[in-house]
């Protein structure tokens, strides 16, 4: 038998017993209640009730935030439940043997009772009363505001905090697992301070009960001593006040602890520190002592005042001045010496204005968006920042349809652009710039749509087309009208979307591929150790990709890239000429985006002999690139556009398909005019794909060239 299987056998009953303790202690204290108990039981109780008390109070002094002792309102109901069945208890026996003596309570009671009173009734009831004044006036009443406040402002800040930990996710700024995390911590603070709420009441109906029980053993206890034990008046009320005073002061301290311990909790600051370090960093200032110690000075010297009193506290606070002004200087020198400026010297070089800081000259996000200070309400937590939650929407699009991440998106604020400006920029390039009206809404006009509506008239930063910027109020009679309405920060996030999608081949480097190939090796790791390096360098595979994504080629399947490439004789082949290699093999990809997979896919064409004489010209130019006329340019892409137009007002997109030996060249030129054009050569078709030519570009151009 091993150690761990014994210790386990051994320490089993006492687990068990350990969990069964808390049942036990709940029926104990409802059997104090109904059944009589001995006085040394009562004593016992009552110090085992003000331990109880001390141990939550010093727990509460050195919690770092409320959350750390989130089982308080539970604790705290116990505790109440504890108190008030050695109420019911003690009562019992102070009416039933209270005309035997002042000891007949046991003696915890009989002392608090004699050392408060020390001779005098009158004294003694008026000092248990201001204990309870400041008990529940002072302490449970203002705890419980503290309560009630708290629970309602962290209710109503719920939303807003779910809502900021989605836009740090989104973002990226958190793991899943984190936000999870957080989402629970906001949970569990909803759920403490709506329980503190109810059990600062606990509270203040045990100050109030105990005013009550004291009021009954006292009147109650002269009542049954003088008329059912003929005490005289004077012996009956020196047991009986005493029973009473002393019961209920045993009582109420430990109230008063609690009351304190819960005041702390509700006021507490969530810190790295517990409540003595926090007090002390706050106040342990050296500015603060000083005067103090100067103004407890000119009291000490003004005649009829007890100057040597007020000189003496003067001293002091000069020392405790002088003491921190020390540490001071030696916390100034340690940190000189180990190199790290403290936050004085940090602040000043903050406020020079001659000094520049790196991070505004150089800049090394891949992808960035500058907004004017009228924009900034798009990213404001207080209004949900909705553009970042549209940002991140456009990143993972994107990155699903690429096959790679795309980088994330840093947003700055920059008060050189004009107060509804933005701008987009890859790498310190800048490559995209508008102005949207963030209380507006815009309004592009659909097929359908021939009335004109009012407002700001302007092109749409995406597409081009004509566009309104129309009053919120607007929306319903211009979408009636034939419009789409698009929120401000649909418009930059559309934007955004089409600029990635173009630059996508940019935002690709080394570093990306790598982590793709990490990726692979997972599933494929003999490809991966057998292909890169060995037969394709990084630095040329990256090209290649960033070959691919120049024109929208998806790179997901990187395992199927891989396996063509070792097939090539790599060394002898340009990045350029490896990708087009590459491409039959990975179009379906493409194709997948634009046609679902039991539609046709729609085609555009060259006639035979505009296409054949592309081809002569493509061979006589050879490395020089394609060369056309720029009137035949011009034809071609008009006859594109008119037929992309149509195809769009079907919520349909189609392709151009040439031969391979002209593909990559008539798709760079093309692209320059058309860039949503995407261009395939006829083997990178699959041959279970059906196609559906939608347009021919006829001869008419061959005839004009």
């Amino acid at each position: 038998m091993n150690l761990t299987s014994t210790l386990s056998k051994d320490f089993f009953p006492f687990e068990k017993l350990k969990a069964l303790g808390l049942p036990v202690a709940i029926l104990m204290l409802l059997m104090m209640m109904v059944v009589p108990l001995p006085a040394v039981l009562l004593d016992i109780f009552f110090t085992t009730n003000i331990l109880l008390s001390l141990l939550i109070l010093m727990v509460s002094l050195h919690t770092f935030r409320p959350l750390d002792f989130s089982s308080f309102p539970t604790v705290l109901l116990f505790a109440t439940i504890l108190r008030l069945g050695l109420n019911v208890a003690s009562t019992r026996i102070v009416l039933s043997a209270g005309h035997t003596g002042p000891d007949a309570a046991g003696k915890v009671i009989e002392a608090f009772g004699e050392f408060v009173i020390a001779g005098n009734y009158v004294v003694g009831i008026f000092v248990f009363a201001i204990l309870i004044i400041i008990n529940l006036v002072v302490i449970t009443k203002g705890a419980g505001r503290v309560s009630e406040v708290s629970a309602r402002f962290t209710l109503d800040a719920m939303p807003g905090k779910q809502m900021a930990i989605d836009a740090d996710l989104n973002a990226g700024l958190l793991t899943s697992e984190e936000a999870k995390q957080r989402r629970e911590d906001i949970a569990k603070e909803a759920d403490f301070y709506g329980s503190m709420d109810g059990a600062s009441k606990f509270v203040k109906g045990d100050a109030i009960a105990g005013i009550l029980i004291l009021l009954i053993n006292i009147i109650g206890g002269l009542i049954i001593g003088i008329a059912q034990h003929d005490l005289p008046v004077s012996t009956a009320a020196e047991n009986y006040i005493i029973l009473s005073v002393g019961d209920g002061l045993v009582a109420q301290i430990p109230s008063l602890l609690l009351a304190i311990a819960t005041a702390i909790i509700v006021t507490r600051v969530s810190t790295s520190q517990d409540l003595s370090k926090q007090i002390g960093s706050q106040i342990g200032i050296k500015q603060a002592w000083l005067p103090s110690a100067g103004v407890l000075f000119l009291l000490g010297i003004i005649p009829g005042m007890p100057n040597f009193l007020f000189l003496i506290a003067s001293g002091l606070t000069l020392f405790i001045w002088w003491t921190i002004k020390k540490q001071s200087a030696h916390s100034t020198a340690y940190n000189e010496t180990q190199g790290i400026g403290n936050d004085e010297s940090d602040v000043d070089k903050e406020k020079d204005e001659n000094s520049i800081s790196l991070s505004e000259i150089a800049d090394n996000s891949a992808i960035s968006m500058q907004l004017g200070y009228g924009l900034i309400q798009l990213v404001d937590d207080e209004n949900d920042g909705p553009l970042i939650a549209r940002i991140t929407g456009v990143r993972k699009q994107i990155s699903k349809e690429l096959g790679f991440i795309i980088p994330q998106v840093r947003i700055r604020d920059d008060l050189s652009l004009e107060a509804n400006h933005y701008r987009i920029r890859i790498g310190q390039e800048i490559v995209a710039e508008d102005k949207i009206f963030p209380q507006l809404l815009l309004a592009i006009p659909g097929d359908s749509a021939q009335t004109k509506i009012d407002g700001t008239d302007v092109k749409d930063p995406s597409f081009n087309m004509d566009a309104t910027w129309i009053e919120p109020h607007q929306q319903a009679r211009a979408e009636n009208l034939g419009y789409m309405v698009v929120e401000p920060e649909a418009v930059i996030a559309t934007h955004l979307n089409q600029v990635l999608s173009k630059q996508s081949s940019e935002l690709l480097g080394q570093d990306d591929v790598q982590a793709l190939l990490d990726n692979l090796s997972e599933t494929s790791p003999q490809l991966v150790s057998s292909s890169v390096p060995k037969i394709i360098p990084l630095n040329i595979l990256t090209s290649i990709l960033k070959s691919l994504l120049a024109e929208r080629m998806p790179i997901s399947d990187l395992k199927r890239i891989l396996e063509v490439l070792t097939t090539q004789n790599v060394k002898n082949a340009s990045p350029i000429e490896l990708a087009e290699s590459v491409r039959p093999a990975i179009s379906g990809l493409l194709i997948q985006q634009i046609a679902p997979l039991n539609s046709p896919l729609p085609i555009i064409t060259f006639s035979a002999e505009l296409e054949q004489m592309i081809v002569n010209i493509a061979k006589q130019t050879g490395a020089n690139g394609l060369i056309l006329e720029a009137s035949l340019i011009q034809k071609i892409v008009s006859a594109i556009n008119e037929v992309m137009e149509k195809m769009q007002s079907q919520n349909r997109n189609a392709i151009m398909i040439t031969a391979p030996v002209i593909r990559r060249d008539l798709s760079h030129m093309l692209r320059q005019h058309i860039p949503s054009l995407n261009v395939l050569s006829f083997t990178e078709l699959p041959d279970s794909k059906k196609i559906e030519v939608v347009a021919n570009i006829g001869s008419e151009e061959t005839s004009n060239n």
